[in-house]
């Protein structure tokens, strides 16, 4: 009980993840200057401590560490001690990570890294045990030894931090080569991605497994060019293993972070708003390729869990929902045979058991992560059932489950609202919703977008980070402008409500003059008036969410082909080629990047309709868009009388009295047409005399 005695500062921040640290007997202090000043008055160094509320081994340092009365005695005498939310800062989390991965080859979280009073790096690692274990020092011996260093070497810490810090600055900007942007890069990522394929179970590599989506959309790009099926296999085969496995929530809809395994089995339990925004978009151009029944039941259940459990009641999607529930990893989430079977008929715990592999063995800890272990037809055979009937009886027990399954202890959620994930999310949602005719989808991508534009905007117009119990904090990153644009991009094109272009506009130029480094290319992470940090970092590699530069160069190839500006198209150039030479060697650290090299190597296409937007007539030729995987192609409508600021639909009206769609490429327009039937030769690349 002694703990929740004692409170330190961070009991008046609004992170969750801050918050649970607030009774630590740690003399925590948020990001500041006045921890900077305090550590720079007693000239001790700072212990940093990132995570985030959603991280298994955060919560069991914190409990093992910082929750003991002995070590916190000892981070009070010899540290000043600062713990961040990475999620609230990712530029600190950019900086510090790059620092600890130059240091022990390796990053992760919590990250623990010593800073000298002037923020600089000279030591750091991950979790820490409280005894020496696994050939790792303990906590308290790391406290210690650095405590000593920087007492009695100071000369050597010093030079230290000043190496590391010199590389940050240099790999922080990365200049634009000269070479030209060509096809080639896409070919060597394919042939990359080949050879580290699993052709057995899905995905790349061996273990862990993460879903990658950027990576599987890029795969997806590069099919539709060569409609070769080896290629559309990497991607079918691992959306399919991820939609069957323990990684997909089978009751509750949603995926998981990652899978510990090489087959899809057993899930990191945590659930990331951005991995489900990203796998909404990817299952859905799939599924626009192959018409698949299991994609699209993954699609409708996933966007019925972000709405029932990610959605705040004002607007907003929430960020993470924990691995841990009642202490235990995983707990809400599996089942034994006994807590079945106590709900469901003998046959259908039967039925149930077969088809989700429940065995009294278990697979994980004696209990059982549901997950697809044979076909239906097998399943149906063995209990001498038709297709149908197992079906049935899956459906009911599936539902009784779930009903029993919300009775259980949920896993925490954070609950703060981040404008760069709220973007992704009204993306996907968005987009889902118009293809797969989910209003209730696009109204929340609405209500999403009307949220971050009145709650988490400054009275300047500019962003804030994140939002949380009524407050509206820190100044937006590269990542927030780029992906809260970028999806209100997507609103248009699904509502041709004119309002989101035109935000989406507007914070495009704050973008620019916020981040832009008009010399060299890119742009920076933080803006002109953040705070000044140890360096101002480029980001360019996709990792789990698209890297702040992915995110602007797709923002302005899409913005830049609906509002006719040639220049978004040349600055969007000039970051791909930054990186060209890395995007093809290592294509997993640049999935979305590799697409938004695509487009702009492609033929860009427009297609303007203008017909009265409730008409039969209008919606059949916007279907035919619609239900294709058309990832160059931009949209736009107009009612026959109205106005519109977009060049697209300057002096373009009806047809004989008919709605018409106009379709140019490659800034060539063909004839208007005025028939579903004629609109797909277009499409598909036919012309119309």
């Amino acid at each position: 009980m002694s703990r929740h005695v004692h409170t330190n500062r961070l009991a008046h921040e609004t992170s969750p993840y801050l918050l649970q640290h607030a009774h630590n007997p740690v003399d925590w202090y948020p990001w500041g200057e006045e921890a900077l000043t305090a550590a720079r008055a007693a000239d001790k160094p700072i212990f940093l401590s990132i995570g985030y509320s959603a991280c298994h081994w955060c919560h069991v340092m914190e409990r093992e560490s910082f929750e003991d009365a002995a070590t916190a005695a000892l981070m009070n005498e010899l540290f000043v001690n600062i713990k961040v939310d990475r999620e609230e800062r990712p530029d600190l989390d950019a900086i510090y990570m790059d620092a600890v991965q130059a240091m022990t080859g390796q990053g992760g979280w919590p990250m623990s890294v010593f800073l000298t009073p002037d923020a600089k790096p000279f030591y750091g690692g991950t979790y820490f045990p409280p005894q020496p274990r696994y050939g790792m020092p303990s906590f308290q011996q790391v406290l210690r030894s650095v405590a000593d260093a920087y007492r009695d070497r100071r000369d050597q810490v010093d030079g230290q931090a000043e190496r590391l810090t010199e590389m940050l600055q240099r790999s922080a900007s990365l200049g634009a080569q000269s070479a030209d942007l060509g096809g080639e890069t896409l070919h060597e990522a394919i042939d990359q991605l080949r050879q580290h394929f699993d052709d057995e179970h899905g995905g790349f590599g061996s273990q862990p497994k993460f879903p990658q989506p950027m990576t599987l959309d890029f795969i997806l790009t590069q099919y539709r060019h060569s409609r070769d099926l080896d290629t559309l296999y990497m991607a079918e085969l691992t959306l399919e293993q991820m939609a069957l496995g323990g990684i997909y929530d089978q009751l509750g809809g949603g995926f998981h972070r990652y899978s510990v395994d090489a087959v899809w089995l057993a899930p990191h339990f945590e659930k990331m708003l951005y991995d489900n925004a990203q796998l909404l978009r990817t299952y859905l151009h799939a599924w626009q390729i192959t018409r698949s029944d299991l994609y699209r039941r993954v699609l409708g259940e996933t966007i019925d869990y972000v709405l029932r459990e990610m959605t705040a009641p004002q607007g907003g999607f929430y960020g993470t929902q924990d691995a841990d529930s009642e202490g235990e990893e995983g707990k809400f989430f599996v089942w034994t045979p006994d807590e079945i079977e106590q709900h469901l008929t003998p046959q259908q715990a039967g039925i149930f058991e077969t088809y989700y592999g429940v065995s009294d063995r278990g697979n994980f800890e004696g209990r059982n992560i549901l997950h697809v272990s044979r076909g239906l037809d097998n399943v149906a055979q063995r209990f001498g059932v038709s297709e149908t009937d197992a079906a049935q009886a899956l459906a009911e027990a599936r539902r009784i489950l779930f009903a029993v399954r919300e009775e259980r202890v949920k896993p925490h959620r954070d609950e703060k609202i981040l404008a760069e994930w709220n973007g992704l999310m009204i993306h996907a949602l968005a987009e889902c919703g118009v293809v797969l005719g989910r209003a209730d989808a696009l109204a929340a991508a609405e209500a999403a977008a009307r949220f971050v534009l009145d709650q988490m905007s400054q009275p300047d117009g500019k962003l804030t980070r994140s939002y949380k119990d009524g407050r509206a904090r820190f100044n937006g990153y590269l990542e927030d402008y780029a992906a809260f644009a970028r999806g209100l991009v997507a609103l248009y094109e699904a509502t041709f409500d004119l309002r989101w272009l035109g935000d989406a506009s507007r914070l495009t130029q704050i973008m620019f003059a916020q981040f832009h480094d008009a010399a060299g290319g890119g742009f920076y992470q933080t803006g002109v008036d953040h705070e000044t940090l140890v360096v101002r970092r480029k980001n360019y590699v996709d990792n789990a969410i698209p890297s702040g530069n992915s995110l602007a160069a797709e923002l302005l190839l899409r913005l830049g082909a609906l509002v006719g500006n040639d220049g978004y198209r040349r600055e969007a150039a000039r970051i791909l080629l930054a990186i060209k030479e890395a995007m093809g060697r290592q294509p997993t650290g640049f999935g979305r990047m590799l697409c938004n090299l695509d487009t702009l190597l492609q033929p860009s296409q427009e297609v303007a309709v203008v017909g009265d937007p409730e008409a039969a007539a209008t919606q059949a030729l916007l279907g035919e868009v619609r239900r294709r995987y058309l990832p160059n192609t931009v949209l736009a409508l107009k009612a026959p009388d109205a106005e519109s600021m977009l060049p697209l639909l300057e002096g373009r009206g009806l047809v004989e009295g008919s709605p018409a769609a106009y379709v140019c490429e490659n800034y060539a327009c063909k004839l208007p047409v005025t028939t579903p039937d004629a609109l797909v030769g277009l499409l598909d690349g036919g012309t119309v005399d």
